[in-house]
């Protein structure tokens, strides 16, 4: 049995921890935070990376960075961002691929996406489209379902690897719609250029990449996912109108911190980037992209994981696919 005068000390101490933490996190930022991103520099996801540390730097006034570690499917960044020090000052920028699909793909990662971060908040949606090359005939994704169970195999898909987002998109996509596709991976350059020039006929992917060259007449979007048109396409009918309801593969980046990070601390950084998201700037910019800025809670943006992770789980099991 513990008695007062021990208990009166525990609690005592205890007090002054948290008193201590508050402090610490009110004080939060003092020095560099870094951002871990699992994807090259220079690319889409990379752009958006640097465009909330920029905005994160006004707001918490102290310089937030991003650090490139790509490779492995983005395992290599995530076990880096997964091993750092809980203190607030190495950061995440996690994405459908590295934790939604991945762990679902592979049965050995040096990380658990599930224990190994705590959430901060959502960055932005990015809607997937069904970008074909203009001399396709097929001039929306009713149409193209059409031609493919009249002639299952006759469009040439490309992916950007097996196992990739653009790869599994078109996966649910055959299997919703009961088509056969022939998919065509590209392991390591972008299939963007033989999409153009016709080598390949149609592509599943988040808009940033092609949403210029739609723009030109150079590529053009047969489908788009989404409750509703979006705005920066609103001649573009969803998937739901081609009869395929249920398909919803959306392309996501959010910001965590290591597991056992301070709450204090993510509260803090979770307010600023609800701060961040009222940039009309960025909102332009993501809308632009073909998606939307969409910042939310820690709480909030657990739960979404936890329903992308469950959505992709269910797509991969169904079509079978491992990596290792």
């Amino acid at each position: 049995m513990i008695d007062l005068k021990t208990w009166s000390r525990r609690l005592l101490a205890g007090t002054a921890a948290v008193a201590a933490l508050a402090a610490h996190a009110q004080d939060y930022p003092t020095k560099p935070v870094r951002i871990i991103a699992p994807f090259p520099a220079g690319s889409g996801p990379d752009a958006n990376a640097r465009e909330i540390a920029a905005e994160l730097t006004k707001i918490l006034g102290q310089s937030f960075f991003v650090e490139n570690r790509p490779g492995a499917s983005n395992i290599i960044g995530t076990e880096v961002a997964a091993k750092a020090p809980a203190d607030g000052y190495s950061l995440y920028i996690g994405t459908t691929s590295s934790l939604s699909v991945v762990p679902h793909l592979y049965a050995r990662l040096p990380f658990n996406a599930e224990k190994d971060f705590a959430p901060v908040s959502l960055l932005g949606v990015l809607n997937t489209g069904l970008i074909a090359n203009p001399n396709l005939p097929a001039k929306d994704a009713r149409a193209l379902i059409a031609e493919l169970k009249a002639r299952p195999d006759s469009v040439t898909v490309a992916t950007a690897g097996i196992g990739s987002y653009s790869h599994l998109s078109g996966v649910w996509f055959n299997n919703a719609a009961g088509v056969k596709t022939n998919l065509v991976p590209y392991n390591s350059n972008s299939p963007y250029t033989d999409l153009m020039a016709g080598q390949v006929q149609a592509m599943f992917d988040g808009l940033p990449a092609a949403a210029s060259n739609i723009r030109a007449g150079k590529l053009k979007l047969l489908a788009i996912t989404g409750k509703q048109r979006h705005p920066s396409f609103p001649d573009v009918p969803t998937f739901a109108e081609a009869g395929l309801p249920d398909y919803a593969p959306i392309a996501w980046q959010g910001i965590l911190a290591p597991a056992g990070t301070p709450k204090p601390i993510l509260d803090k950084l979770s307010a600023a980037m609800q701060k961040a998201c009222q940039s009309p700037e960025l909102a332009k910019r993501w809308t632009e992209y073909g998606g939307a800025l969409r910042c939310n809670t820690p709480a909030e943006f657990s739960a979404f994981i936890e329903a992308d992770r469950a959505m992709w789980g269910k797509v991969i099991r169904e079509a079978n696919i491992k990596l290792d």
